[in-house]
Order: structure tokens, then C-alpha cells, then sequence
């Protein structure tokens, strides 16, 4: 048996004495609630292409690019208008009371609800809903609850996304991927939906903006630098480059900076030494010769080769004494002495058999046991990685 649906338009005159008495919104929306609950009415969930046109003849096809595809796509998207921004934001705070409500009845913590279902990423519609709730390890009633506040939520970031796109540009002279910064753009939008206030008569797209820029901000000063740099560093590298500006000298020294910066001369050393810019060796770049690497262009003193060969040996010669060391004292002797290994040349089984004082059968015969040791996964382990 299906359960009744409460349309969006319904549920906006029900929330509509809220608008003239803000401070009342709360006991207005519980009354709601218990109403709904008590016929276990559910939330309309509104087909996300409702509030999408239809392409643009120009737009249409392959774009070149990610970033050139999000631009066609929001260029779809309808923005609100003052009321209809309104009326999503009730809806929206109605839905995270009643998730709170449901989720409180039910003995759970929000952690665990964030943790009990997910969405698999796709636009919102009943379908979809059905699909996630089923899906969900909470509670149906708790799991339909999430799930309305997430549409909602989703529809009025999606309907602001193009504010991710116009303030992008204002940092697009910084170096940062544009991408990386509508990723962090997007991000923002959605705490900013979970903090807006619609009481304070505010347009979202104020509040939003503020949010932007901070989460821009925070993208540079974490990865604007190939070594990060710390964010307060970053703000004493600004003053520093302001402070120069108003001394007409780029080249000014650091006392001379910190005097007009009124700054600490060691913040100022520190500063300057962080603004050096770093290369990597294996960049490319255009030269007479053609396509070359940077690191063509260096002397290097040292043989990386015969480090890395020597480096090798090193490591060879330990795990050869840590394989050796599992062997008894004359088998030992025999195959360091029959192979030479730490010495100047490797020796007769003649002149082994004299050292020891037996025959040479016997001193061959202690070679291949040896070696049948040295063979064994335990001790061959110490070594087999440094042979060809």
C-alpha cells in the first residue's frame, strides 16, 4: 500500500504562517510533523530535470574539456528568485527537523545515519529515492528522512552552482587548476546551504559567496606551493610584496621592508625565502635543440650510477653475511674462500683443503652442502633480491 505524498506547494502553505513570524517557525514545523507522522505522509521528491531547460543549440555535442562540459551543464540549470530561494530554505530546515526527530526516536546518532546509507551519486528522483532506502542499513522511516533533506539540499546547491563559475575567475590569474577550485567551490556550497538562515531576510547567493572565497583561499595557501608554505607565512608574504609596492623598490632589504611593513625582520627573511620558486628537474621546456628536460642542463659531480651501483653492493655484501651467518664455522670458510667473497681473488679447493688441513673430496663435499644451505628459502631470502 502506498504511502500519502505531500507536494512541495502543500507543504509551503503549511509552513507559510512562518514567513510573517520567523521566531515561530519551530513550533509551526513540529505541529507539521506530528501531523505528517501521523498518517506517515512522505515528502515529494521532485525529479531533478524539473528545474533543467533544455540545451542550448551551441551547446550541445562533446565539450573539449571537464570544465567546458560543468559550464554547458549549469547553463541548463533555472536559478531562483528571492521567494522561491525562501521557500526551498523552509523546506530544507522542515526536512533536517524531522530527520533529527526521526533519527532521535529511532536511538541513533547522526554519525551512525551518515554511516548507514549513501547515494550512489546519480540526480535525484523517486526512483532513486526507493532505490537508496532499500538500500540503507537504517530504519525505512529514517532512511526516507535522509534522503528528502538531501534532495532538497542538493537542489539548492545545484541551483547556485553557477556562483562556483563566476568567482572561480577571480582567482584564475593564481595558478590553481580551475578544476581543483570548482571541486572546492561545490564543496563550500554545501555547508553554506547547511548554514543559511533564510530568517535574516539575506539572499543565499550573499552568504554563499563568503563561503567560496574561503574555501578558494584555503586551496592556495594548502596547495598553491610546490613546498607548502604555512598560511601564516603566506599572509606576512603578502605584506611583505604590499610593503614593497608602497617603497617603489622591489629590491628593497629586509629591514627596510619590516620598517614599512611593521613587521618582525626574521618574519620578513623567512618571507622572502619562501617566495623562491621551485622547479622540478624533469621539467620540459622548449629549447634550439628541441624538447629538453631541465635536469639536461646540470652538472652533476657525482655518478648517480655508481652510488646507486655501490648502494647495491653494500646491501648485497650485508645480506650475504646475514645468509652466511646460518651456515657452520667451516662450511662458512670454504665459501667465502672458494668465492672470494671479501677477498682479493678466490681460491683452489686444493689450497682450501691445506688450510684446513683435509682432503679435497671432503673439503668439495662441504662446498655443496653449503651451497644446498644457502639455497634453502631462509637463508636465499637474505640475498635473491640483489642478483640479477
Amino acid at each position: 500500500m502506498a504511502l500519502p505524498i505531500l507536494s512541495h506547494a502543500e507543504l509551503d502553505s503549511l509552513l507559510e504562517p512562518a514567513i510573517s513570524s520567523p521566531d515561530s517557525f519551530d513550533s509551526i514545523a513540529f505541529s507539521v510533523v506530528e501531523l505528517l507522522d501521523s498518517t506517515q505522509t512522505q515528502l515529494e521528491i521532485v525529479d531533478f530535470q524539473s528545474w533543467r531547460r533544455e540545451p542550448s543549440h551551441f551547446s550541445t555535442g562533446t565539450s573539449s574539456s571537464f570544465l567546458n562540459q560543468f559550464r554547458a551543464d549549469v547553463d541548463t540549470i533555472k536559478t531562483l528568485d528571492r521567494q522561491e530561494e525562501g521557500r526551498l530554505a523552509r523546506r530544507i530546515e522542515f526536512a533536517r527537523l524531522r530527520l533529527e526527530m526521526a533519527t532521535s526516536e529511532a536511538g541513533l546518532t547522526s554519525e551512525a545515519v551518515e554511516a548507514g546509507i549513501a547515494h550512489a551519486g546519480l540526480g535525484w528522483t523517486s526512483e532513486v529515492a526507493e532505490q537508496t532506502v532499500l538500500a540503507s542499513q537504517l530504519p525505512a522511516e529514517v532512511a526516507r528522512r535522509w534522503v528528502e533533506l538531501h534532495a532538497l539540499r542538493t537542489e539548492l546547491v545545484e541551483r547556485n552552482l553557477y556562483l562556483v563559475l563566476i568567482n572561480v575567475e577571480r582567482y584564475a590569474q593564481t595558478g590553481a587548476s580551475r578544476v581543483d577550485l570548482v571541486q572546492e567551490g561545490s564543496i563550500a556550497l554545501f555547508r553554506a546551504v547547511d548554514g543559511f538562515d533564510w530568517r535574516r531576510g539575506l539572499l543565499f547567493r550573499t552568504y554563499a559567496v563568503h563561503w567560496l572565497n574561503q574555501a578558494f583561499r584555503n586551496h592556495l595557501y594548502n596547495f598553491g606551493h610546490t613546498v607548502r608554505v604555512p598560511i601564516y607565512l603566506q599572509k606576512v608574504m603578502k605584506q611583505v610584496n604590499e610593503a614593497k609596492i608602497r617603497l617603489g623598490d622591489p629590491k628593497a632589504s629586509a629591514a627596510e621592508i619590516a620598517v614599512e611593513g611593521e613587521l618582525e625582520e626574521h618574519l620578513v627573511d623567512s618571507a622572502l625565502s619562501a617566495t623562491r620558486i621551485s622547479l622540478s628537474l624533469d621539467a620540459e621546456f622548449n629549447s634550439s635543440a628541441g624538447t629538453s628536460r631541465l635536469g639536461d642542463f646540470l652538472e652533476d659531480e657525482h655518478d648517480i650510477e655508481d652510488e646507486l651501483g655501490q648502494l647495491d653492493r653494500l646491501t648485497l655484501e650485508q645480506g650475504l653475511r646475514e645468509a652466511l651467518s646460518g651456515l657452520r664455522e667451516r662450511e662458512r670458510f670454504v665459501v667465502v674462500q672458494r668465492f672470494g667473497l671479501g677477498a682479493h681473488r678466490e681460491h683452489t679447493l686444493s689450497e682450501v683443503a691445506n688450510a684446513l688441513a683435509i682432503s679435497v673430496e671432503r673439503v668439495r663435499q662441504i662446498q655443496m652442502t653449503a651451497l644446498r644451505k644457502l639455497s634453502s628459502p631462509d637463508l636465499k631470502k637474505q640475498f635473491s633480491a640483489y642478483l640479477n
